[in-house]
């Protein structure tokens, strides 16, 4: 599948601001929409990566199994490394796992982590857990996760390249993902001009509040009198 990408200045525009900002230049954009399209729940933490800073890429979805063997024709491994090599563009991995039990085998870790920065993944949002968390910090690659285990099964990608749920956040091969400390904000990139320009408008309107309530002239009853 070939990315709908946009121009690379959208993404360092949008990695200037954290995914809350973002979150809220979009609503700007485009209205409220429901959760499950626009960011993750609270079951997702930040693994890997400084605690200041902004991750942003395309996502490049997939699905597995890493505690059972699959009953019916799991996908090629080697197709979805593919799929990151020949992007083009600063990918996300979005990894979840659909066994039974779900969340309690890892379906990320060191060797995979090694693979997919050397293809140009930039970093991992995985719905499910991870393992050998020194060795992925060593492969450069940034991590998001829902959770943490030494171990795993079998291990098979069954999909890759189609819609999944993670941390309750609907996510499409191909969006554009803005990754920090709170989570994940999901940026459709038909919208992705708009929003990044529309986050300035967000931080004057916030730093003008915060002037506002930081002054020393700040009155409580001139405020409440002026609401």
């Amino acid at each position: 599948m070939a990315l709908q990408t946009v121009d690379p200045s959208i993404l360092k525009t949008l990695g200037g601001y954290d995914s809350a900002t973002v979150q809220n230049a979009a609503i700007f954009v485009q209205g409220y929409t429901p959760a499950e399209r626009d960011y993750t729940n609270p079951d997702l933490r930040r693994m890997l990566g400084a605690p200041e800073s902004v991750l942003v890429g395309y996502a490049l979805t997939s699905t597995w199994m890493p505690l059972s063997e699959p009953t019916r024709a799991v996908a090629d491994r080697n197709a979805f490394w593919d799929s990151i090599g020949e992007a083009g563009a600063p990918v996300i991995a979005v990894l979840k796992d659909v066994d039974s039990p779900a969340r309690r085998g890892a379906i990320i870790g060191d060797g995979m982590a090694f693979t997919m920065r050397a293809l140009g993944a930039i970093g991992a949002v995985v719905d499910g857990n991870a393992r050998d968390l020194p060795g992925i910090e060593k492969s450069g690659m940034q991590l998001w996760a829902t959770g943490q285990v030494p171990g795993h099964g079998p291990f098979h990608l069954i999909e890759h390249g189609i819609p999944v749920q993670v941390a309750g956040l609907e996510i499409t091969p191909g969006d554009i993902l803005v990754c920090d400390g709170d989570g994940v904000t999901r940026v459709p990139p038909a919208i992705a001009a708009e929003v990044a320009r529309a986050c300035a408008d967000v931080r004057v309107k916030e730093s003008k509040l915060h002037r506002y309530f930081t002054s020393p002239d700040f009155d409580f009853e001139k405020w409440r009198s002026e609401r």
